[in-house]
């Protein structure tokens, strides 16, 4: 029975959404055997209160979904290595989770991090059209007042920026507009011409991944909404059952993972954290990129820990056939792409279980997308601000600034977190393949991370009106037209004045030298600590398209450095 009016503590909220989580989920998207693990989770924590100025219970979700990872992982760990003799404790930290949902932020190359203006030199230039590096063609990306008094619009040019510029009617480019207010200024100016519904006809015809900013309970009222607020949080269903059961590669290793080839096609966050967390397990894992697309480059700085990056066009006839090569002995492919775009190129998870059955062993299949799977808006591209627009994130998070409009939230985190249930699905889906045989399709998405936020419920207003007490002026003085990075920066500079020995304390930090970057590196180290598992990176990151594309690794010259 709870004490009325007792201190709130983080980590007892973290078990009690452990426990509401595991209610949600049926046996396929969970195995049993992974359910059996919850008495083994521990819960530490040194603050053990939130962090983030933010209304929502991220560090304590987020803190849930890394104890369910570590339960299905310990079920993966007793299939490998066989029961423990002794109870398999599962810890996950408080502070690890917390860095893990702004890594970007703490990850460091050359000494230098993201908001780091010199960083640009020690990074190989992936934003190919500029979208992220010229000041006006980064504020396409952004939530702007409309027509319609009281309505706000997240537009999105992901990352070519010209045709969203081009359709509300403004050049893809304008060197003299430098300022931040100025360029604001004239990009709102051009949104404030439609209303909602002429913008959502404007994306529409343009394929724009933008997006109205709803208050949750509006959303919730729209058929999308009807129709994914019921559903699980994630799922895991059986593609073919034709192929035999598949156990891990036996190599006398404690990862797990180890011997396991994995896939990653995906770009920026969710999609490639999913991928970062299954080689932490020792997963072998091939981040495959089109040298034709943008990728935002300090993303890859702790995005790409762990693994291997490849070069590969898929629109051509050489890149297919290389590319085919290594689907003969893949075992996870993670498709962060927009919906649809690699069952175009004849590889989404029918055809992938096709030729799992052709070649006699079971694929595992993660999608990770912006909008869900089921529902109207389902296949419409997104990324995390999108998610949390329309989701009513960004409107709960601009009420707890004080303030009748939306605002995004500061760091990357939806994409963290979404990364952790995409890396929950894909091991779920390697327990079956290894426990039942056959090949699985597993989902996740950005939208339904954030409706979790609301069903675990706010955290409560004295907490709230704690952290913005705390969080200061700098911040509180933000407006819906500022974009991530400097809401971001805001909130960064303001917990390194208040928590320095945890926003800049090396404990969190893996520390490495990059042979693809040619400089140090530091990424925030796994979350998840495992009785009897060794759980780690076994290379240092790298930019995308450093390796060659196949299977066959050479030892490099990464090295891991002290401290």
């Amino acid at each position: 029975m709870e004490i009325e009016n007792a201190p709130y503590s983080s980590i007892s909220e973290s078990a009690k959404i452990l426990d509401f989580l595991l209610s949600l989920l049926d046996e396929d998207s969970l195995p049993a055997s992974a359910k059996t693990k919850r008495s083994s989770v521990r819960f530490t924590g040194r603050r053990d209160k939130p962090y983030f100025p933010i209304p929502f219970k991220e560090t304590e979700l987020s803190a849930a979904l890394k104890a369910i990872e570590g339960c299905v992982a310990s079920a993966l760990a007793d299939a490998k290595l066989g029961s423990a003799p002794k109870e398999r404790h599962i810890i996950v930290d408080q502070e690890k989770t917390t860095a893990f949902l702004f890594q970007a932020y703490l990850a460091r190359v050359g000494g230098k991090g993201k908001l780091d203006r010199e960083v640009r030199s020690l990074l190989k230039d992936t934003d190919l059209l500029q979208a992220q590096s010229d000041p006006y063609r980064r504020m396409a990306a952004n939530l702007y007042m409309t027509a319609e008094p009281g309505e706000f619009y997240h537009i999105h040019g992901s990352l070519e920026a010209s045709t969203t510029l081009n359709m509300i009617g403004l050049k893809s480019h304008r060197p003299d507009l430098v300022n931040h207010e100025d360029i604001v200024n004239e990009i709102e100016r051009a949104v404030k011409r439609y209303t909602i519904d002429e913008l959502e006809a404007l994306n529409a015809r343009h394929r724009q991944a933008g997006v109205k900013a709803f208050k949750h309970q509006d959303f919730l009222r729209t058929p999308h909404g009807e129709t994914n607020w019921p559903l699980p949080p994630w799922t895991v269903q059986n593609l073919e059952s034709k192929t035999s059961k598949c156990p891990l590669p036996d190599d006398g290793s404690r990862r797990i993972l180890s011997g396991i080839k994995v896939l990653d096609l995906s770009r920026i966050i969710a999609g490639p954290t999913i991928t970062r967390i299954l080689g932490e397990y020792g997963a072998e894992v091939l981040k495959v990129t089109s040298p034709r697309l943008s990728d935002v480059p300090f993303f890859q700085v702790d995005g790409n820990m762990g693994k291997r990056a490849a070069d590969l066009d898929l629109k051509t006839p050489e890149g297919r056939s290389v590319f085919e090569a290594l689907l003969q002995e893949v075992d996870v492919i993670v498709d962060g792409y927009r919906p649809g775009a690699l069952e175009k190129l004849g590889y989404g998870p029918e055809a992938m279980a096709d030729l799992a059955t052709k070649r006699g062993k079971g694929i595992v299949y993660v999608n990770e997308n912006c909008f869900g799977h089921e529902g109207e808006w389902s296949r419409r591209p997104g990324w995390q601000q999108i998610a949390d627009c329309v989701t009513g994130v960004a409107w709960e998070q601009g009420r707890f600034m004080g303030l009748n409009e939306p605002v995004v939230p500061p760091f990357p985190i939806s994409d963290y977190g979404t990364g952790c249930i995409g890396a929950i699905a894909a091991l779920a889906g390697l327990y079956h393949r290894t426990t039942r045989g056959g090949s699985w399709h597993g989902t996740a998405s950005l939208l339904h991370y954030d409706l979790l936020l609301f069903k675990v419920g706010l955290l409560p207003e004295v907490v709230q009106a704690e952290l913005r007490q705390q969080i200061g002026s700098e911040f509180l003085a933000l407006r819906h037209a500022n974009n991530v990075d400097q809401i971001s920066g805001a909130a960064l500079r303001r917990m390194r004045e208040l928590y320095p020995e945890f926003v800049d304390r090396p404990h969190y930090l893996d520390h490495w030298y990059s042979e693809g970057y040619k400089a140090d590196v530091s990424a925030v180290l796994p979350v998840v600590r495992l009785d009897g598992v060794d759980v780690g990176f076994v290379r240092a990151s790298r930019p995308n398209g450093s390796d060659a594309a196949t299977w066959l690794a050479g030892p490099g010259r990464d090295r891991r450095l002290c401290g």
